[in-house]
Protein backbone atom coordinates (compact mmCIF):
# COMPACT_ATOMS: atom_id res chain seq x y z
CA UNK A 1 0.00 0.00 0.00
CA UNK A 2 1.32 3.15 -1.01
CA UNK A 3 1.87 5.88 1.56
CA UNK A 4 0.50 9.26 1.07
CA UNK A 5 2.65 12.11 -0.47
CA UNK A 6 2.35 14.06 3.19
CA UNK A 7 3.80 11.12 4.70
CA UNK A 8 6.43 10.34 2.15
CA UNK A 9 7.94 13.83 2.63
CA UNK A 10 7.70 13.70 6.20
CA UNK A 11 10.14 10.82 5.92
CA UNK A 12 12.49 12.15 3.71
CA UNK A 13 12.95 15.51 5.75
CA UNK A 14 13.13 12.97 8.58
CA UNK A 15 16.00 11.12 6.72
CA UNK A 16 17.37 14.34 6.04
CA UNK A 17 17.71 15.70 8.97
CA UNK A 18 19.00 12.13 10.74
CA UNK A 19 21.73 12.41 7.92
CA UNK A 20 22.69 15.58 8.44
CA UNK A 21 22.75 14.91 12.54
CA UNK A 22 25.30 12.20 11.39
CA UNK A 23 27.58 14.28 9.10
CA UNK A 24 27.72 16.96 11.98
CA UNK A 25 29.22 14.82 14.36
CA UNK A 26 31.31 12.20 12.22
CA UNK A 27 34.65 13.54 13.31
CA UNK A 28 34.13 13.16 16.74
CA UNK A 29 32.39 9.74 16.50
CA UNK A 30 34.97 8.51 13.96
CA UNK A 31 38.09 9.51 16.47
CA UNK A 32 35.73 8.23 19.45
CA UNK A 33 35.54 4.44 17.56
CA UNK A 34 39.38 4.70 16.74
CA UNK A 35 40.39 5.44 20.24
CA UNK A 36 37.81 2.30 21.69
CA UNK A 37 39.02 0.14 18.79
CA UNK A 38 42.69 0.77 19.24
CA UNK A 39 43.19 -0.13 22.99
CA UNK A 40 40.21 -2.51 23.16
CA UNK A 41 41.31 -4.22 19.67
CA UNK A 42 44.96 -4.51 21.28
CA UNK A 43 43.89 -6.57 24.79
CA UNK A 44 41.28 -8.36 23.11
CA UNK A 45 44.12 -9.78 20.79
CA UNK A 46 46.12 -10.98 23.89
CA UNK A 47 43.26 -12.99 24.50
CA UNK A 48 41.50 -14.45 21.49
CA UNK A 49 45.39 -14.38 19.58
CA UNK A 50 45.57 -18.05 18.81
CA UNK A 51 48.81 -18.35 21.21
CA UNK A 52 48.15 -17.68 24.45
CA UNK A 53 45.26 -19.03 25.76
CA UNK A 54 45.67 -22.17 23.81
CA UNK A 55 48.93 -22.74 25.20
CA UNK A 56 47.49 -21.43 28.86
CA UNK A 57 45.07 -24.09 28.61
CA UNK A 58 47.35 -26.80 27.06
CA UNK A 59 49.52 -25.88 30.45
CA UNK A 60 46.84 -26.25 33.06
CA UNK A 61 45.47 -29.48 31.54
CA UNK A 62 48.67 -31.29 31.36
CA UNK A 63 48.65 -31.57 27.85
CA UNK A 64 45.04 -31.88 26.83
CA UNK A 65 43.89 -31.29 22.69
CA UNK A 66 40.33 -32.51 23.56
CA UNK A 67 40.36 -29.60 27.36
CA UNK A 68 41.48 -26.50 24.74
CA UNK A 69 38.96 -27.68 22.09
CA UNK A 70 36.00 -27.89 24.23
CA UNK A 71 37.22 -24.81 26.40
CA UNK A 72 37.40 -22.43 23.71
CA UNK A 73 34.56 -23.56 21.86
CA UNK A 74 32.13 -22.51 24.99
CA UNK A 75 33.47 -18.87 24.13
CA UNK A 76 31.83 -19.27 20.96
CA UNK A 77 29.07 -21.17 22.64
CA UNK A 78 28.61 -18.23 24.46
CA UNK A 79 28.45 -16.19 21.63
CA UNK A 80 25.54 -18.12 20.04
CA UNK A 81 23.07 -17.94 22.80
CA UNK A 82 22.67 -13.87 23.03
CA UNK A 83 22.71 -12.31 19.51
CA UNK A 84 19.12 -12.83 19.25
CA UNK A 85 18.39 -11.65 22.68
CA UNK A 86 20.73 -8.27 22.25
CA UNK A 87 18.79 -7.59 18.66
CA UNK A 88 15.40 -7.93 20.62
CA UNK A 89 16.82 -5.56 23.57
CA UNK A 90 17.91 -2.80 21.45
CA UNK A 91 15.96 -2.34 18.17
CA UNK A 92 13.11 -0.36 19.79
CA UNK A 93 15.81 1.71 21.96
CA UNK A 94 16.52 5.50 20.36
CA UNK A 95 20.23 4.89 21.95
CA UNK A 96 21.69 1.59 22.27
CA UNK A 97 24.84 3.14 23.86
CA UNK A 98 24.10 2.33 27.52
CA UNK A 99 23.22 -1.28 26.93
CA UNK A 100 26.86 -1.46 25.34
CA UNK A 101 28.47 -0.18 28.03
CA UNK A 102 26.96 -2.30 30.54
CA UNK A 103 27.74 -5.46 28.23
CA UNK A 104 31.15 -4.13 27.57
CA UNK A 105 32.06 -3.74 31.34
CA UNK A 106 30.21 -7.10 31.46
CA UNK A 107 32.90 -8.44 29.03
CA UNK A 108 35.88 -6.91 30.50
CA UNK A 109 34.96 -8.06 34.07
CA UNK A 110 35.20 -11.94 32.46
CA UNK A 111 38.63 -10.80 31.47
CA UNK A 112 39.41 -9.83 35.05
CA UNK A 113 38.33 -13.11 36.23
CA UNK A 114 40.09 -15.51 33.66
CA UNK A 115 43.12 -13.88 34.96
CA UNK A 116 42.46 -14.06 38.36
CA UNK A 117 41.46 -17.83 38.24
CA UNK A 118 45.49 -18.57 37.52
CA UNK A 119 46.59 -16.57 40.47
CA UNK A 120 44.51 -17.61 43.17
CA UNK A 121 43.39 -20.99 41.84
CA UNK A 122 44.81 -24.63 41.51
CA UNK A 123 45.41 -25.68 37.86
CA UNK A 124 42.70 -28.69 38.10
CA UNK A 125 39.91 -25.36 40.03
CA UNK A 126 41.64 -23.12 37.53
CA UNK A 127 40.82 -25.06 34.27
CA UNK A 128 37.30 -25.09 35.27
CA UNK A 129 37.01 -21.76 36.57
CA UNK A 130 38.04 -20.61 33.15
CA UNK A 131 36.19 -22.30 31.43
CA UNK A 132 33.02 -20.88 33.24
CA UNK A 133 34.46 -17.33 32.45
CA UNK A 134 35.41 -18.46 28.95
CA UNK A 135 31.66 -18.93 28.71
CA UNK A 136 30.36 -15.57 30.35
CA UNK A 137 32.64 -13.94 28.50
CA UNK A 138 31.41 -15.43 24.93
CA UNK A 139 28.05 -14.75 26.14
CA UNK A 140 28.90 -11.17 26.80
CA UNK A 141 31.02 -10.76 23.27
CA UNK A 142 27.65 -12.10 21.49
CA UNK A 143 25.54 -8.90 22.72
CA UNK A 144 28.36 -6.94 22.02
CA UNK A 145 28.72 -7.94 18.30
CA UNK A 146 25.33 -7.06 18.07
CA UNK A 147 25.17 -3.52 19.92
CA UNK A 148 28.61 -2.14 18.88
CA UNK A 149 28.40 -3.12 14.94
CA UNK A 150 24.48 -1.79 15.05
CA UNK A 151 26.16 1.62 17.01
CA UNK A 152 28.95 1.84 13.91
CA UNK A 153 25.98 1.58 11.28
CA UNK A 154 24.58 4.23 12.82
CA UNK A 155 27.34 6.75 13.31
CA UNK A 156 29.49 5.58 10.22
CA UNK A 157 28.35 6.27 6.55
CA UNK A 158 29.24 2.98 4.89
CA UNK A 159 31.64 4.51 2.41
CA UNK A 160 33.77 5.71 5.77
CA UNK A 161 33.87 1.68 7.39
CA UNK A 162 36.18 0.53 5.53
CA UNK A 163 39.11 2.68 6.43
CA UNK A 164 37.93 3.22 10.15
CA UNK A 165 37.91 -0.63 10.58
CA UNK A 166 41.32 -1.05 8.50
CA UNK A 167 43.02 2.35 10.41
CA UNK A 168 41.72 1.16 13.56
CA UNK A 169 43.19 -2.69 13.28
CA UNK A 170 45.97 -1.22 11.84
CA UNK A 171 46.68 0.73 15.12
CA UNK A 172 45.58 -1.58 17.55
CA UNK A 173 47.81 -4.20 15.68
CA UNK A 174 51.02 -2.50 16.57
CA UNK A 175 50.48 -2.07 20.00
CA UNK A 176 49.28 -5.18 20.50
CA UNK A 177 52.38 -6.70 18.75
CA UNK A 178 54.29 -4.99 20.84
CA UNK A 179 52.50 -5.66 24.09
CA UNK A 180 52.68 -9.34 23.04
CA UNK A 181 56.40 -9.21 22.92
CA UNK A 182 56.77 -7.73 26.05
CA UNK A 183 54.64 -9.96 27.72
CA UNK A 184 56.27 -12.95 26.20
CA UNK A 185 59.81 -11.47 26.96
CA UNK A 186 59.27 -10.34 30.60
CA UNK A 187 55.84 -12.17 31.68
CA UNK A 188 56.68 -15.77 30.33
CA UNK A 189 60.11 -15.83 29.97
CA UNK A 190 62.11 -19.09 28.47
CA UNK A 191 59.58 -21.04 30.60
CA UNK A 192 55.74 -20.05 30.86
CA UNK A 193 54.15 -20.22 33.77
CA UNK A 194 50.81 -20.10 34.49
CA UNK A 195 50.97 -16.67 36.68
CA UNK A 196 52.89 -15.35 33.64
CA UNK A 197 50.33 -16.05 31.42
CA UNK A 198 47.34 -14.69 34.27
CA UNK A 199 49.07 -11.47 34.55
CA UNK A 200 49.42 -11.10 30.45
CA UNK A 201 45.62 -11.10 30.42
CA UNK A 202 45.48 -8.89 33.86
CA UNK A 203 47.13 -6.41 30.97
CA UNK A 204 44.31 -7.10 28.86
CA UNK A 205 41.49 -6.52 31.12
CA UNK A 206 43.23 -2.61 31.48
CA UNK A 207 44.15 -1.87 28.02
CA UNK A 208 40.24 -2.87 27.01
CA UNK A 209 38.69 -1.11 30.12
CA UNK A 210 40.62 2.41 28.86
CA UNK A 211 39.24 2.23 25.59
CA UNK A 212 35.58 1.39 26.72
CA UNK A 213 35.46 4.64 28.55
CA UNK A 214 36.64 6.17 25.42
CA UNK A 215 32.65 5.75 24.37
CA UNK A 216 31.73 8.34 26.58
CA UNK A 217 32.44 10.87 23.49
CA UNK A 218 30.23 9.19 21.09
CA UNK A 219 27.01 11.02 20.19
CA UNK A 220 24.87 9.02 18.96
CA UNK A 221 21.81 10.06 17.23
CA UNK A 222 18.01 9.01 17.40
CA UNK A 223 16.88 7.23 14.13
CA UNK A 224 13.42 8.79 12.29
CA UNK A 225 11.76 5.49 12.81
CA UNK A 226 11.88 2.55 15.11
CA UNK A 227 10.68 -0.83 15.44
CA UNK A 228 7.57 -1.48 18.08
CA UNK A 229 8.45 -3.08 21.27
CA UNK A 230 8.10 -6.96 20.50
CA UNK A 231 8.14 -9.92 22.90
CA UNK A 232 11.07 -12.15 21.80
CA UNK A 233 9.12 -15.33 20.83
CA UNK A 234 7.21 -13.36 18.86
CA UNK A 235 9.92 -11.34 16.82
CA UNK A 236 11.90 -15.09 16.60
CA UNK A 237 8.94 -16.04 14.94
CA UNK A 238 9.62 -13.51 12.25
CA UNK A 239 12.69 -14.29 11.48
CA UNK A 240 11.57 -17.35 8.68
CA UNK A 241 10.15 -14.98 6.80
CA UNK A 242 12.91 -12.17 6.99
CA UNK A 243 15.27 -15.14 5.60
CA UNK A 244 12.78 -15.94 3.03
CA UNK A 245 11.97 -12.54 1.50
CA UNK A 246 15.99 -11.89 0.98
CA UNK A 247 17.85 -15.17 -0.36
CA UNK A 248 21.01 -13.51 -1.26
CA UNK A 249 21.41 -12.87 2.59
CA UNK A 250 20.56 -16.49 3.97
CA UNK A 251 22.94 -17.67 1.39
CA UNK A 252 25.29 -15.46 3.09
CA UNK A 253 24.64 -16.18 6.21
CA UNK A 254 24.96 -19.74 5.61
CA UNK A 255 28.46 -19.18 3.37
CA UNK A 256 29.79 -17.76 6.06
CA UNK A 257 29.43 -20.29 9.23
CA UNK A 258 30.77 -22.93 6.79
CA UNK A 259 33.98 -20.75 6.00
CA UNK A 260 33.76 -20.15 10.04
CA UNK A 261 34.23 -24.04 10.81
CA UNK A 262 37.57 -23.22 9.13
CA UNK A 263 38.36 -21.63 12.58
CA UNK A 264 37.89 -25.00 13.88
CA UNK A 265 41.92 -24.89 13.26
CA UNK A 266 43.42 -21.88 14.77
CA UNK A 267 43.62 -23.40 18.70
CA UNK A 268 45.64 -26.01 16.80
CA UNK A 269 47.98 -23.70 14.96
CA UNK A 270 50.91 -22.75 17.73
CA UNK A 271 50.14 -26.57 19.65
CA UNK A 272 51.36 -27.69 15.95
CA UNK A 273 54.05 -25.23 15.28
CA UNK A 274 55.26 -26.30 19.30
CA UNK A 275 56.06 -29.62 18.09
CA UNK A 276 58.67 -28.49 15.84
CA UNK A 277 60.36 -25.34 17.74
CA UNK A 278 59.12 -25.08 21.04
CA UNK A 279 56.63 -23.19 23.17
CA UNK A 280 58.79 -20.38 25.11
CA UNK A 281 57.73 -16.96 25.99
CA UNK A 282 59.89 -15.97 23.48
CA UNK A 283 58.80 -18.17 20.52
CA UNK A 284 54.68 -17.35 21.99
CA UNK A 285 55.54 -13.56 21.79
CA UNK A 286 57.66 -13.61 18.34
CA UNK A 287 54.55 -15.58 16.70
CA UNK A 288 51.95 -13.54 18.56
CA UNK A 289 53.70 -10.36 17.30
CA UNK A 290 54.12 -11.87 13.81
CA UNK A 291 50.12 -12.66 13.77
CA UNK A 292 49.17 -9.26 15.00
CA UNK A 293 51.57 -7.57 13.15
CA UNK A 294 49.86 -8.94 9.86
CA UNK A 295 46.50 -8.30 10.92
CA UNK A 296 47.69 -4.85 11.37
CA UNK A 297 48.89 -3.72 7.96
CA UNK A 298 46.99 -5.93 5.88
CA UNK A 299 43.83 -4.37 7.56
CA UNK A 300 44.97 -1.12 5.79
CA UNK A 301 44.44 -2.68 2.12
CA UNK A 302 41.58 -4.85 3.07
CA UNK A 303 40.22 -1.66 4.17
CA UNK A 304 41.08 0.27 0.99
CA UNK A 305 40.12 -2.51 -1.30
CA UNK A 306 36.44 -2.38 0.50
CA UNK A 307 36.13 0.79 0.09
CA UNK A 308 36.61 0.59 -3.18
CA UNK A 309 35.11 -2.94 -4.48
CA UNK A 310 33.24 -3.81 -1.82
CA UNK A 311 33.01 -6.06 1.33
CA UNK A 312 32.76 -9.03 -0.46
CA UNK A 313 35.76 -9.07 -2.45
CA UNK A 314 37.87 -8.82 0.53
CA UNK A 315 35.83 -11.88 2.53
CA UNK A 316 36.65 -13.84 -0.71
CA UNK A 317 40.22 -13.35 -0.90
CA UNK A 318 40.90 -13.61 3.07
CA UNK A 319 39.18 -17.10 2.78
CA UNK A 320 41.53 -17.71 0.12
CA UNK A 321 44.95 -16.19 1.66
CA UNK A 322 43.95 -18.44 4.99
CA UNK A 323 43.38 -21.73 2.96
CA UNK A 324 47.32 -20.92 1.97
CA UNK A 325 48.67 -20.46 4.79
CA UNK A 326 47.07 -23.72 6.23
CA UNK A 327 48.64 -25.65 3.29
CA UNK A 328 52.07 -23.77 4.17
CA UNK A 329 51.52 -24.31 7.84
CA UNK A 330 51.53 -28.27 7.70
CA UNK A 331 54.84 -27.92 5.30
CA UNK A 332 57.20 -25.31 7.11
CA UNK A 333 59.73 -25.96 10.00
CA UNK A 334 61.85 -23.51 11.72
CA UNK A 335 60.92 -20.41 13.66
CA UNK A 336 61.20 -17.70 10.70
CA UNK A 337 59.21 -20.42 7.88
CA UNK A 338 56.64 -20.54 10.94
CA UNK A 339 56.65 -17.18 11.50
CA UNK A 340 56.08 -16.36 8.13
CA UNK A 341 52.92 -18.26 8.19
CA UNK A 342 51.90 -16.86 10.65
CA UNK A 343 51.73 -13.85 9.15
CA UNK A 344 49.48 -14.62 6.71
CA UNK A 345 46.98 -16.66 8.94
CA UNK A 346 47.15 -13.47 10.68
CA UNK A 347 46.02 -11.02 8.02
CA UNK A 348 43.19 -13.95 6.41
CA UNK A 349 41.66 -13.80 9.91
CA UNK A 350 41.74 -9.81 10.29
CA UNK A 351 40.94 -9.95 6.83
CA UNK A 352 37.69 -12.69 7.35
CA UNK A 353 36.80 -11.00 10.81
CA UNK A 354 36.41 -7.28 9.02
CA UNK A 355 34.43 -8.25 6.10
CA UNK A 356 32.06 -10.64 7.34
CA UNK A 357 31.23 -7.96 10.25
CA UNK A 358 30.80 -4.90 7.61
CA UNK A 359 29.11 -7.32 4.81
CA UNK A 360 26.18 -7.82 7.20
CA UNK A 361 25.49 -4.21 7.83
CA UNK A 362 25.32 -3.78 4.02
CA UNK A 363 22.16 -6.32 3.46
CA UNK A 364 18.67 -4.61 4.34
CA UNK A 365 17.29 -1.70 6.08
CA UNK A 366 18.37 0.24 9.01
CA UNK A 367 15.14 -1.33 11.18
CA UNK A 368 16.44 -4.63 10.47
CA UNK A 369 19.93 -4.03 10.98
CA UNK A 370 20.12 -5.53 15.12
CA UNK A 371 18.46 -8.91 13.87
CA UNK A 372 20.44 -9.85 10.42
CA UNK A 373 23.44 -8.75 12.40
CA UNK A 374 22.03 -10.85 15.41
CA UNK A 375 21.15 -13.93 12.80
CA UNK A 376 24.39 -13.57 10.50
CA UNK A 377 26.44 -13.76 14.61
CA UNK A 378 24.56 -16.28 15.65
CA UNK A 379 24.88 -18.78 13.04
CA UNK A 380 28.34 -18.04 12.76
CA UNK A 381 29.00 -18.72 16.27
CA UNK A 382 27.01 -21.96 16.02
CA UNK A 383 29.66 -22.67 13.70
CA UNK A 384 32.48 -21.24 16.27
CA UNK A 385 31.16 -23.25 18.36
CA UNK A 386 31.04 -27.04 17.01
CA UNK A 387 34.81 -26.10 15.20
CA UNK A 388 37.29 -26.51 17.88
CA UNK A 389 35.09 -29.20 19.47
CA UNK A 390 35.44 -31.17 16.49
CA UNK A 391 39.13 -30.21 16.07
CA UNK A 392 39.92 -31.31 19.53
CA UNK A 393 38.69 -34.62 19.00
CA UNK A 394 40.23 -34.88 15.67
CA UNK A 395 43.76 -34.11 17.23
CA UNK A 396 43.17 -36.54 20.14
CA UNK A 397 42.64 -39.25 17.12
CA UNK A 398 43.88 -38.30 13.84
CA UNK A 399 46.46 -35.82 14.86
CA UNK A 400 46.38 -31.79 14.00
CA UNK A 401 46.95 -32.79 9.78
CA UNK A 402 43.20 -34.27 10.13
CA UNK A 403 42.76 -30.59 11.33
CA UNK A 404 43.93 -28.76 8.75
CA UNK A 405 42.80 -30.88 5.80
CA UNK A 406 39.01 -30.32 7.62
CA UNK A 407 39.57 -26.97 8.38
CA UNK A 408 40.63 -26.20 4.37
CA UNK A 409 37.61 -28.51 3.38
CA UNK A 410 34.55 -26.07 4.94
CA UNK A 411 36.97 -22.78 3.91
CA UNK A 412 36.56 -24.20 0.40
CA UNK A 413 32.86 -25.19 0.58
CA UNK A 414 31.94 -21.59 2.31
CA UNK A 415 34.17 -19.64 -0.29
CA UNK A 416 32.47 -21.15 -3.44
CA UNK A 417 29.42 -20.42 -1.80
CA UNK A 418 29.98 -17.13 -1.39
CA UNK A 419 31.39 -16.85 -4.63
CA UNK A 420 28.70 -18.26 -6.61
CA UNK A 421 25.69 -17.30 -5.14
CA UNK A 422 25.93 -14.00 -3.09
CA UNK A 423 26.55 -10.90 -5.14
CA UNK A 424 27.63 -7.64 -4.04
CA UNK A 425 25.34 -6.16 -1.69
CA UNK A 426 26.32 -2.47 -2.10
CA UNK A 427 25.17 -2.34 -5.54
CA UNK A 428 21.75 -3.40 -4.51
CA UNK A 429 21.09 0.55 -4.32
CA UNK A 430 17.14 -0.38 -3.40
CA UNK A 431 18.24 -2.07 -0.47
CA UNK A 432 20.39 0.20 0.73
CA UNK A 433 18.54 3.87 0.56
CA UNK A 434 18.23 3.93 4.24
CA UNK A 435 21.80 2.93 5.07
CA UNK A 436 23.09 6.37 2.74
CA UNK A 437 24.59 8.88 4.80
CA UNK A 438 26.66 11.83 3.59
CA UNK A 439 30.54 11.19 3.80
CA UNK A 440 31.84 13.85 5.81
CA UNK A 441 35.01 14.76 5.74
CA UNK A 442 37.42 12.62 7.35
Amino acid sequence: MALPPDSRDNDQKAERAYAAWVDAHLTRNYLAHLGHGLLGQTGFRLLNAPTFLPAYILLLSGGSNIAVGAILSLQALGMVLTPLLSANLIEHRPRVLPVGFSTGAAMRLMILCIAASGLLLQPTAALWAIGVFILGFGLFMGMQGVIFNFLMSKVIPVSKRGRLTGLRNFLAGITAAAVAWAAGEFLLGETPSVAGYSWTFVLAFVLTSIGLSLLLFVREPQPPRLRPRMPLIRRLGEIPALLRSDAAFTTYVLARALATMGRMAAPFYILFAGLEIGLTGSVLGILTMAFTLAGTFSNLVWGALADRHGFRLTLLGSIGLWILSTLALMASSGLLLTSLVFIGIGAAFQGFQQSAMNLTLEFGQRDELPMRIALANTASELAGTMGPLLGGILAAVLGYQAVFATSIGFLTLGGWMLARHVPEPRYRTASLAELKQPSGDI
